[in-house]
């Protein structure tokens, strides 16, 4: 439970970051030093996020910390989230202000990708997600792979509604625009890695799934 609330706390504070802190237009132009110094702080982060996803690294966590796996995964998570956020550069200059019809859709799309994220999360198990249900021990099980919606619109809605919350936003500072270019790549170039991953663990059943819901993040594209 300790580390589901510092999960939902790490969210809230990448909220007010995002919406609060991000939004004020730095002055000047931008520089290439605090975009570098972004893009390491978020690659910190996207490491841990991607090792700690691999099957060989899971099951050596398990070994030694049996039905606490997925917990720890989500403490260290959440505290590198919370550090990427606060420590995030101001980046100078507006790359779009949208007004009118513009920024109403883009809200509509945020709330699309809101809905998406809490309904994707629901269909995996909040419980299991944050941590607070006890790790599945590993072996050669064949889960299934359900294709509720939104899972069977696209493979990954948490991270297309990941895309649709940060991208559309009304006011793009440069500082909110090179995080979510940052974060979007991240999660465009995990989902091979991810899905090679749930291949080689799910005994063909992650095969059948893809060959029921052909789109990995956009219906029509990708």
């Amino acid at each position: 439970w300790g580390g589901a609330l510092l999960f939902a706390a790490a969210l809230i504070h990448f909220v007010y970051r995002y919406v609060a802190t991000y939004g004020v237009t730095a002055p000047g132009a931008p520089a290439p030093l605090p975009v570098l110094t972004d893009l390491l702080l978020f690659t910190g982060f996207a490491l841990h996020h991607s090792l700690f996803a691999r099957t060989p690294v899971r099951e050596w966590i398990a070994r030694r910390a049996p039905y606490h796996e997925r917990s720890l995964y989500v403490w260290i998570a959440s505290l590198l989230f919370i550090g990427v956020c606060a420590l995030w550069r101001p980046i100078g200059g507006v790359a779009w202000a949208l007004t009118g019809a513009w920024a109403a859709m883009g809200l509509v799309l945020q709330g699309l990708g809101v809905v998406l994220t809490l309904r994707g999360a629901a269909v995996l198990d909040f419980r299991e997600l944050a941590g607070i249900t006890p790790s599945r021990p590993t072996g050669p099980t064949r889960p299934i792979f359900s294709t509720a919606w939104p899972y069977g619109w696209v493979r990954h809605p948490i991270y297309l509604g990941w895309f649709l919350m940060v991208i559309p936003v009304g006011t793009m500072t440069n500082t909110r625009l090179v995080f979510a270019l940052v974060s979007c790549a991240y999660l465009a170039i995990a989902i091979p890695w991810e899905e090679k991953t749930l291949r080689r663990s799910s005994s063909g059943a992650y095969d059948a799934y893809c060959g029921s819901v052909r789109w990995r993040l956009f219906p029509g594209l990708y």
